[in-house]
């Protein structure tokens, strides 16, 4: 049987390296957890665009499609 592929191959790799499964959708704290890094750092990503918003009603979601977005974009040595 083939290997099933990845929806998102480069944030569920991620993932699994931490411990973790892909969920519909993530807060901005979740985020910061995340990458290890402080709600301001996520915060002003949004702001300079780096990393896209959804307001689901009454709340600010990330989808694991912009994630995985942010991964591509993200090459070492750059940020």
């Amino acid at each position: 049987m083939a290997p099933e592929k990845l929806k998102y191959p480069l944030l569920q790799e991620y993932l699994a390296i931490q411990g973790l499964t892909l969920r519909p959708a993530y807060s901005i704290p979740e985020v910061a957890n995340l990458f290890g890094v402080s709600v301001r750092t996520i915060q002003d990503r949004i702001a300079r665009g780096q990393i896209i918003v959804r307001d689901v009603p009454g709340r600010a979601r990330i989808l694991p499609a912009d994630l995985e977005a942010v991964f591509t974009r993200t090459k070492k040595g750059r940020r």
